[in-house]
């Protein structure tokens, strides 16, 4: 600004000018960060602990209830969740999704006949988790698990079947 030209109005609309343009970036920084940036707490392993495979018995159904750690963005949330978790032999098992592949109602497991149902639409599916009956249009979803020793880890992603 030129001393001799510089007149009071002109010092106060470049002083507000500068001050608007200052807050505009103190602003713009933090939206900046949230957009671009990464959270920084992460999630160091996607295998949650469920069940002990000694307890389990052979083909026989059981609902597995376990607590998952979920980073949803930037909001990080400790859920309970279950799977339904069925030892085909000795050596393998099997975690389904607890959802049914028809509109995602909740299913059980019907002791006298020997299958999963799902109330809600009569869809009906057998201990490997194929479709029996009803309007479910594939098999029952799998979690991926792993097995250490006689630990059950479950992953975070279902196997679609």
């Amino acid at each position: 600004m030129d001393r001799e030209k510089t007149t009071r109005r002109g010092f106060y609309e470049f002083l507000i000018q500068g001050l608007g343009g200052i807050i505009g970036v103190g602003l713009a920084i933090p939206g900046v960060a949230y957009l671009l940036g990464t959270p920084k707490q992460r999630k160091k392993s996607d295998w949650v602990q469920a069940a002990d495979v000694a307890q389990l018995p052979l083909q026989v159904p059981q609902e597995v209830v376990y607590h998952r750690t979920r980073v949803d963005g930037w909001r990080v949330v400790n859920e309970k969740t279950t799977a339904w978790v069925v030892k085909m032999d000795p050596q393998t098992v099997v975690a389904y999704s607890p959802s049914c592949t028809h509109l995602g109602c909740a299913y059980h497991w019907d002791d006298p006949s020997k299958n999963f149902i799902c109330p809600c639409h009569t869809s009906a599916f057998s201990v490997d988790g194929k479709v029996l009956a009803g309007p479910a249009p594939r098999p029952l979803d799998r979690f991926v698990i792993r097995i250490d020793g006689s630990k059950l880890f479950i992953g975070s992603q279902i196997q679609k079947t």
